[in-house]
This record gives structure tokens, C-alpha cells and sequence, in this order.
């Protein structure tokens, strides 16, 4: 299956899980995002892959127009029902590709894009293609979960990804997203690397992952090096898997 038609399908039946999601919903990160807008008194802001619509909700009111893009249906209108109760009608929805998007070149002085990257099977298109619909002056802010630059760690990270969600293509090292960027065009202005927990079994359940498999993935990270297991901030209570943790960035950039 095309990789693309794996995110529609996986998102589109797990759509509710994300918008009700708490590390998604209440994340610290929302509050640093509106901080970062605010400043940059932006009239034109787009939300790249909106998912449940959390980023659009922080953004809307410190923005004068506001357009939400996302590849599922689904998770579209889901997020769209979600920021109306919100009292937010303003904002315009647009199925679309952050890979090929469909608007006019500098249509917009704010991009965001909140953990969503690590399903784009070509990154290097998605940051082009922003820069090329960003404005002059304009700022793109990515915010996304992130390998860890260690070699062994980042494999153990992305491989334990995509055993979950199939519609998982990479988590990159901050190395690579401002490699990226910078050769997209655009200038870094900040980057904050922060830590995530992630409870396993509601992390697993929030991909209506099956009992059988989630019990194949919690032996084969509880059977790694003690090394490893240490490097993932995996905890463990009487022999099962209880948490992990992984690396979170925002980045910060602006074109020239």
C-alpha cells in the first residue's frame, strides 16, 4: 500500500483517539507555539497536516486568517467540528498534501506543522514546498517528534515506531530537520529539545494496536540491551512495560 493511502487509513479509523489525545490536546508545547506566534503578529497562517486541529486551536486567535490542511478526510472534518465547538468558525479547511500544496507562491507569513513530519515519505518536498508558499520575512515552525542522533538508538526509536503504526516513515535527528531547512531557503532562528513520555499501553491503544501485537512489542523492547533500554527511558513494573521515552523538538526559521 502506498504510503500515503497507509496515513489515510490509519489516521481516518483513529481519528478520535487523536483529537482526544492528551499528549497531543494538553501538550506544554502548545503554550511555547502560541508564545512563538504572538510575536510574529502574522496576518496569513497555515497549519500543515492539522490533525485533531490542536495547533489551529492555539493559533487561530493570534492570527487574522487561519487555513487548516490535512491528507484525511476523516481527521478534516473530525478537526474542523473540533475547533468549531471551540467557537473557532473562521478558519478555512482544505484537504490537501503538505508534500504539494495547493496554493499560490508566498500566500502566507506563518507556517506550522506539529507531529506530523515523521509520516511525509519525501521531507525534503514538504519543507521545499513550504518555503516556497511562505512569504519573504516569513517564519515556519515544525514541531515534531525526533530520533535521537546516536546511531543504535535512532534505529531502536523508528523501529519501535513503525512496528505500532505502519503509517510511521521516520522520526529525524534535529541534524537532519536543520540540514533541511537551511537548505530549503530558510534561516534557523531557534530550536528547544525537550523530553516525552509515552505511556506504552495507551500509546499503543491510540493505534488500536491488537492485543497479540502489542504484547509482541512490549517483549521486544523489554528484550533489548540494558544499554539501549536506558538510552529510551524505558520503565518496567513486574516484568511489563510501562513507559518510554523519546526526543521533541521545535524549530523555529524564517525566510530570507
Amino acid at each position: 500500500m502506498d504510503i500515503k493511502e497507509r496515513v489515510k487509513l490509519q489516521f481516518g479509523r483513529n481519528v478520535a483517539n487523536y483529537v482526544h489525545s492528551p499528549l497531543h490536546e494538553e501538550g506544554a508545547d502548545l503554550q511555547s507555539l502560541a508564545d512563538w506566534v504572538k510575536s510574529e503578529q502574522a496576518k496569513d497562517a497555515l497549519d500543515l497536516a492539522t490533525g485533531g486541529g490542536h495547533a489551529a486551536l492555539a493559533v487561530s486567535p493570534l492570527v487574522e486568517r487561519l487555513t487548516a490542511v490535512d491528507l484525511t478526510p476523516e481527521m478534516l472534518s473530525t478537526a474542523e467540528a473540533f475547533l468549531r465547538s471551540k467557537g473557532h468558525d473562521r478558519i478555512r479547511f482544505v484537504a490537501g498534501d503538505a508534500e504539494k500544496s495547493p496554493f499560490e507562491p508566498a500566500s502566507f507569513d506563518l507556517i506550522v506543522c506539529r507531529i506530523a513530519a515523521h509520516h511525509f515519505p519525501n521531507p525534503d518536498a514538504f519543507v521545499s514546498e513550504a518555503a516556497r508558499v511562505l512569504s519573504a520575512g516569513g517564519t515556519f515552525i515544525l514541531m515534531d517528534n525526533i530520533a535521537p542522533e546516536a546511531e543504535e538508538v535512532d534505529r531502536l526509536y523508528n523501529d519501535v515506531e513503525k512496528r505500532r503504526d505502519p503509517s510511521h516513515v521516520r522520526a529525524w535527528t534535529k541534524t537532519e530537520w536543520i540540514r533541511r531547512t537551511e537548505g530549503a531557503g530558510l534561516r534557523l532562528e531557534q530550536l528547544v529539545q525537550s523530553r516525552k513520555t509515552f505511556v506504552f499501553e495507551s500509546w499503543c491503544r491510540r493505534m488500536s494496536v491488537p492485543e497479540a501485537e502489542q504484547r509482541e512489542l512490549e517483549a521486544y523492547i523489554l528484550g533489548r540491551s540494558a544499554a539501549l533500554k536506558r538510552a529510551m527511558g524505558v520503565t518496567e513494573a513486574e516484568g511489563r512495560m510501562v513507559s518510554f521515552e523519546g526526543d521533541y523538538m521545535m524549530l523555529k526559521a524564517r525566510k530570507s
